[in-house]
């Protein structure tokens, strides 16, 4: 016995040194993806290294500028063409990367949609969501001779998948949308066409679809964050611009989202300068309960009112969930931020929990529901934890929001067989 337990040690012992090395690099790498998108955002700029680095970026940031360009030429062109489907397809995105709300967007325009009598499918690419593995895709391809079906996040009846291999978004829309189709591939058009021929849906909703020109849409639904539009109008990996912010002119519909109510006329401008005829909505994300995890218990949102509560997300701009929390009266004891999309480890959370613990008066911790789905019940949190409901109200512009679902509930009559034809 004893033997054994000599020989046991030092494996424990290399096990042990090898989690602790892997934890170092994954702090590290953490921190300097941090200082990425710190320089991105342009939240720092006073040190030699952020200047150096906003320098290079900017560079590269032309280059994808050309990329960008370039495949828009070969698709306005018809070098490259898009592929019809014979159904309604609308695109729910945006010119930015993260940040402008759009999980909400999509999930009360299906809703609605669902509600009027269509059958609905959302097609997500599935971001950060577990691939098939290789080995696994070949044998597929060899037994098949096909490509892999796109994943079924829901059959609009039951949710199949989990967040960690659906995606957080996916995951989120398929567990609140009953009824409502969830799908996820890289392959759009092959995503839709199975949801034509499985599911028998006649509506495509293309979740962050904007900068997929194989698949064309009827409506346009464009989503510009209120509180930092275009971020500083430089295009990827200098500023936040996937696209130039000439091609607003694509939109059918602008979504004002995280909007106050007040008007910006600087904003509404320089969208009209490259969109005369876009309906513009405007929108908030507004809070609607505290959800527990892993239990029924819902709270109002008074019961943060003049309590201490701890923080975390992992989101692309934690300040406005942050800025709700306060808004509602909670003090904001404890905070740690994530980059966007990141997967927890149990690591990490057991640390966020002990460092909850040793806090005093502290009565909850808040965390937004995308990060909430990427959670674990195998860690026994100090306090209670909770997740903050958000829906889409609607602030301006609700009748043009109606008119964008009418459109698609009831299309002019040839509308439908008009997108069986070849689109630009």
């Amino acid at each position: 016995m004893q033997i054994i337990v000599r020989l046991s040690n030092p494996v424990n012992a290399i096990k042990e040194k090898f989690n602790q090395f892997r934890e170092i690099l994954s702090d590290r790498w953490n921190a300097f993806a941090q200082f990425m998108v710190d320089v991105v955002y342009d939240r720092c700029r006073s040190s030699r290294a952020a200047e150096m680095t906003a320098s290079i970026l900017f560079l590269l940031s032309h280059i994808f500028h050309g990329l960008v360009r370039f495949r828009w030429y070969l698709y306005e062109n018809r070098f490259l063409r898009n592929t019809p489907l014979g159904c309604l397809v609308v695109v729910v995105g945006n010119l930015t990367v993260g940040g402008t709300g759009k999980t909400p967007v999509v999930e009360k325009f299906a809703r609605t949609l669902r509600d009027r009598g269509r059958k609905v499918a959302i097609l997500s690419r599935g971001y950060k969501s577990k691939n098939e593995g290789l080995a696994r895709k070949l044998w597929r391809k060899f037994t098949h001779g096909d490509e892999s079906p796109p994943k079924i996040v829901s059959d609009g009846k039951t949710v199949l998948l989990d967040s960690e291999v659906a995606g957080d978004e996916p995951y989120m829309l398929a567990r609140n949308l009953p009824g409502v189709v969830v799908l996820c591939d890289k392959n759009r058009v092959k995503a839709g066409s199975y949801a034509i021929r499985e599911f028998g849906c006649d509506t495509l909703i293309l979740d962050d679809g904007f900068q997929y020109l194989p698949l064309k849409g009827r409506l346009n639904l464009l989503l510009v964050d209120k509180t930092n539009p275009f971020g500083n109008q430089h295009l990827l990996p200098r500023g936040i611009l996937r696209e130039p912010i000439q091609h607003l002119s694509r939109a059918s519909y602008i979504l004002l989202t995280k909007s106050d109510g007040k008007r910006d006329e600087n904003l509404l401008e320089l969208i009209r300068e490259y969109n005369s005829t876009a309906e513009i909505i405007e929108c908030a994300h507004k809070p609607q309960f505290l959800q527990a995890l892993w239990t029924e218990v819902q709270k109002p949102l008074d019961a943060i009112k003049g309590t201490k509560i701890a923080v975390f997300s992992g989101i692309a701009t934690p300040e406005s969930f942050e800025r709700m929390l306060e808004q509602h009266g909670a003090e904001i004891c404890y905070n740690r931020r994530f980059l966007d999309h990141h997967r927890f480890t149990d690591h990490e959370i057991s640390q966020i929990f002990q460092e909850v613990g040793q806090l005093e008066d502290v009565t909850m911790i808040v965390t937004t529901e995308k990060d909430a789905v990427r959670l674990s019940e195998n860690i026994k949190s100090p306090v209670p934890i909770y997740y903050l409901r958000l829906e889409i109200d609607i602030l301006s512009g609700q009748e043009d929001f109606e008119a964008a679902v009418g459109r698609i509930c009831f299309p002019r009559q040839g509308i439908e067989d008009s997108e069986t034809s070849t689109t630009k």
